[in-house]
């Protein structure tokens, strides 16, 4: 992964605070830019030159990797944490929101979810896979519990988050703004009959 940093020997001190000093600014800088902020706008936020960037990070990608693979692969990490929790309705409604809050908040992670490009994650597979099979399996559960609507197909509820990333975005500019997530978790709640 990206955030490695494959070396023989470790950082010196101070390269290892620049290293750290331009994953905190590229952090920031996706979270409000998205993923068309360029090396030469991170470095200068970071007051560093460009080769600074280039000398940790030899590429954008690169970059982008370290800061936002690891975010989705927690989401990954909790659907399948989540995959046996006793309340399969509860757990279900619970991460979609959890990722909607969390993601809502920062640009590039929208741009990521919704396009699923960078997401690569190890030979064979992708990260956009894990993500869509670990949602997979909760969906599956909930419907299972009669708590989700049985119409919904995994591929159905990706579309939804990420139509609910982007309106939770644009919620959040407007004073006491609804909640995005939900009013999209009622949509797919199981109707009685």
């Amino acid at each position: 992964m990206g955030d490695d940093h494959t070396s023989a020997r470790p950082l010196r001190a101070d390269a290892r605070r620049n290293r750290e000093r331009v994953l905190q600014i590229a952090q920031e800088a996706l979270a409000s830019d998205g993923l068309t902020i360029s090396f030469d706008e991170i470095a200068r936020r970071a007051g560093f030159g460009v080769g600074t960037v280039y000398r940790h990070f030899p590429t954008k990608e690169a970059l982008f990797e370290a800061v936002l693979l690891g975010r989705i692969e927690r989401f990954v990490a909790d659907a399948r944490a989540q995959s046996t929790a006793e309340d399969a309705g509860k757990a279900f409604f619970g991460w979609f929101s959890r990722v909607v809050e969390q993601a809502s908040a920062n640009q590039a992670l929208c741009d990521m979810l919704e396009s699923g490009s960078g997401m690569t994650f190890r030979p064979g597979s992708t990260l956009e896979d894990d993500f869509a099979d670990a949602l997979g399996r909760l969906l599956a559960r909930a419907q299972r519990a009669g708590v989700v609507r049985r119409d919904l197909a995994a591929a159905d509820v990706l579309d939804l988050l990420r139509g609910c990333l982007a309106a939770e975005r644009r919620a959040r500019a407007r004073p006491g703004a609804v909640r995005m997530a939900a009013v999209i978790c009622d949509g797919m709640r199981a109707k009685a009959d």
